[in-house]
């Protein structure tokens, strides 16, 4: 059933940064949960509100910390996705240093809530004590069942190994600023969780099953054996498509001045066939040129990216990809004609597409890049691996 957003949002909004807090007694990693980056996506708010009360009223024991943070807090209050900016679309750290130049009068709205979140960021990083997760929660505007969307680092990929959810990989390639990045880029597990359609309810039972899954991953909390089960029951019930991982190959990007109309009737992870209509894009029919799977199809006025199309990623590539990273052999990439490393810190690589325009993205993918930006005939690829602090996570995991 759908509900209007004034009935979706009568549990309240928060009025504060930080939703809720709750501190163990006992070491612990950090939990730290984003909602509302999108203020027309209450439903991970209200999650974490439902969750702060009952880790409260149940008194369940607590290990280390569990943060919950509001995003876009005046666009919260008025049911937008944002005011003058995607909040989650200007996270890079030479937009930071822009901003903390101006003062604060002169802000736009997103900047103002960009340098308070990052304020409040590195506070906890700096006050609490590693392992650190940090969980973006959204909703999409389009019918779709959950799932998780992070960028391709192995710390990222064997944490969310653990989760019965479809897995999309690579969506910094194209979506550039995004938080998670941002934050991904320090080294630390990040990723964001996608619970259903805006105005669902279910986006919010949703959030809540996952929130619970995912403080027992972590040993945040100490549950009894049937407490447990009723978890994993849930969440092995919460998505009707494989646990497959999957890769962007396509992004229908929209400028602000493009007039853009999603045909109805698309979920997210549905198959398409060549030749169907998607979309009407400034006038003109958008037709699939080959069968793939839509994603995150735009079905509100505000938004940058039309669509995507994915593909399942074969657990063999992952496998390869995992040792390729391991063993470092992106060290002998600069034998090849046309790369050549951005700098002696080996983070970076440039490659010339004239020269080696026969090397595919799925051959820098495997080797742990992704294409950060493009001058000209020339793409800056950055490595995912190179700032993930291993040693400060469980090597239990998967």
């Amino acid at each position: 059933m759908i509900q209007k957003p004034d009935e979706l949002l009568k549990d309240g909004v928060p009025i504060n940064r930080i939703i809720d807090c709750i501190k163990g007694n006992d070491e612990g990693p950090t939990l730290i949960f984003f909602a509302g980056i999108h203020g027309n996506e209450p439903a991970g708010v209200i999650g974490l509100q439902k969750v702060f009360k009952e880790l409260r009223e149940q008194a369940f024991s607590v290990k280390g910390s569990i943060y919950g943070l509001a995003g876009n807090l005046n666009a919260l209050q008025k049911q937008i996705r944002y005011e003058d900016e995607d909040l989650n679309r200007i996270w890079n750290t030479t937009k930071l240093d822009k901003i903390k130049s101006y003062k604060k009068l002169k802000l736009r709205q997103e900047e103002k809530e960009m340098l308070d979140l990052h304020e409040v960021l590195l506070k906890l990083l700096n006050t609490e004590n590693p392992p650190f997760y940090f969980i973006d929660l959204h909703t999409t505007s389009g019918e779709t069942t959950p799932f998780i969307v992070m960028n391709d680092s192995l710390l990222n990929r064997r944490f969310v190994l653990n989760y019965p959810l479809p897995k999309v990989l690579g969506i910094e390639e194209y979506l550039h600023g995004a938080l998670l990045s941002f934050i991904n880029e320090m080294g630390y597990v990040s990723f964001g969780f996608e619970s259903g359609q805006h105005e669902q309810y279910e986006a919010i039972t949703n959030n809540v099953n996952f929130i619970h899954y995912t403080l027992m991953l972590t040993s945040s909390i100490t549950v009894s054996k049937s407490w447990e089960s009723v978890v994993k029951r849930a969440m092995d019930t919460i998505s009707v498509i494989s646990t497959d991982f999957f890769e962007i190959t396509y992004e229908h990007h929209l400028k602000a001045t493009d007039s853009f109309q999603m045909a109805p009737g698309f979920l997210n992870f549905q198959r398409i066939k060549k030749g169907i209509k998607i979309a009407d894009f400034n006038g003109e029919p958008v037709i699939a040129n080959k069968a793939a799977q839509i994603f995150m199809p735009l079905y509100q006025s505000q938004g940058s990216e039309g669509f995507y199309l994915i593909k399942p990623i074969p657990m063999i590539f992952l496998w390869i990809s995992k040792y390729f990273r391991k063993l470092r052999l992106d060290n002998v990439l600069t034998i090849l004609p046309g790369l050549n490393w951005k700098s002696n810190e080996r983070k970076e690589l440039v490659v010339n597409t004239r020269i080696a325009k026969y090397i595919s993205k799925s051959f820098f993918h495997l080797m742990g890049y992704r294409v950060r930006r493009g001058e000209d005939s020339y793409l800056i690829l950055k490595n995912r691996e190179s700032a993930s602090r291993h040693s400060e996570y469980p090597s239990s995991w998967k």
